[in-house]
């Protein structure tokens, strides 16, 4: 089925960013998702009306982030479930979209489990829908609970390593409102710290080749009125040795048993960077995106995304509308493109990761499993 799209209210309050929502319109429900890919120019929403175009909206990064994909993931279950689908097939195809994003996953078998638990009840096939919708809106509301305890222990962190205030903090890819069911990861920190007068400056790396940054972060920090300031992501090593830089907080899109980090490409370096200037950097996520199975940072699946992102300047909205390649190319015809959509920092380099459940400082596998029991997720197998 074609994408459809409804133009939202550009007007709507920062701290109450509609980036997904249930609807029941008299057609049959939906998932409306916030186009990010048309991001910063336009507010749209997209709906989805089937998995497929979910899925469509999951690989083009219309929708993004840890754990958005993992509510993504539950409400499509719920949608398949409600529209009659085979529950099992969509599953599959929604997990398999993303493989680096372990919420994504975890979100689709913690509503497929609702789905067939109800089903061997006795439940029928409303009912059992109605038992994976309600399972991803529980998932929902808990992933703002564990943004707005993620920012306060995240604060206290910053507060307790910097004292004094006057915070100048460097982020990469985007980790706001956009990534979350709340106000985001490590810009949810970044944002309490401004709210709390205590953020000087938010150095925003652009994030390449899809500019994550420039186009996300950068927007968001101007709906919630951050000092901010935006820059390539090869400038953020002068950044460190003029001084300028007093911590790194990122996102993770999996964190491994030993406490090794999955984020978008151009983290690990920054953590080289922190780790040679004496920069804390601090990963921020919550407990749903550490995986216990996966033992380290060499058992994550990257995903490898395709050549023309880095060969060619393209409009973010062509992917999803089908407009095809329509980039200026940057590089002769033929060449081939290294693009992984993320890399993994190993523990030794990370400072401290901040969840819901508290903080972890030094990052050890002890450490790790202990958040994961502390946690209060559901452990779906």
């Amino acid at each position: 089925m074609a994408d459809q799209y409804v133009q939202n209210l550009v007007g709507a309050e920062p701290s109450k960013l509609p980036v997904l929502r249930w609807d029941e319109p008299p057609e049959g429900p939906v998932l409306v998702l916030l186009d990010q890919t048309r991001l910063p120019a336009e507010e749209v929403e997209l709906v989805c009306t089937d998995v497929a175009v979910l899925v469509r909206a999951i690989r083009t990064l219309a929708v993004r982030g840890a754990p958005l994909l993992g509510i993504a993931g539950a409400y499509g279950v719920a949608l398949a479930a409600l529209r009659g689908f085979d529950v099992d097939e969509a599953a599959e195809l929604l997990e398999t979209a993303r493989p680096t994003a372990v919420n994504l996953g975890y979100g689709v078998r913690l509503a497929a489990s609702a789905y067939r638990t109800a089903v061997e009840r006795g439940a029928d096939s409303e009912e059992a829908a109605r038992a994976a919708l309600a399972a991803a809106e529980e998932l929902h509301r808990r992933d703002a609970e564990a943004s707005r305890s993620m920012a306060g222990h995240g604060l206290a962190l910053l507060e307790e390593l910097l004292p004094g205030g006057g915070h100048r903090i460097l982020t990469h890819c985007n980790t706001g409102a956009l990534v979350s069911g709340g106000e985001g990861t490590a810009f949810a920190v970044a944002l309490s710290a401004h709210r709390a007068g205590r953020l000087q400056r938010l150095w925003v790396d652009e994030t390449r080749p899809l500019l994550q940054g420039s186009r996300l972060t950068a927007y968001e920090a101007a709906r919630n009125g951050l000092p901010y300031t935006l820059l390539t992501d090869n400038a953020a090593g002068s950044l460190f040795a003029a001084g300028e830089v007093d911590a790194v907080l990122i996102g993770a899109d999996r964190i491994a048993a030993d406490g090794s980090v999955a984020n978008k490409v151009g983290s690990y370096p920054l953590a080289v960077l922190a780790k040679y200037h004496h920069v804390p950097f601090i990963v921020v996520a919550p407990t749903t995106t550490i995986d216990l199975a996966t033992p380290d940072g060499s058992a994550i699946e990257v995903e490898q995304r395709p050549a023309q992102e880095v060969t060619e300047v393209t409009s973010p909205q062509s992917a999803v509308a089908g407009a095809g390649s329509g980039g200026q190319t940057v590089a002769p015809l033929g060449t081939q493109a290294y693009n992984p959509a993320f890399d993994v920092t190993p523990p030794d380099l990370v400072t401290a990761i901040v969840t819901e459940e508290g903080v972890l400082s030094p990052v050890t596998v002890g450490g790790v499993a202990e958040l994961c029991a502390r946690s209060r997720q559901v452990t779906i197998s």
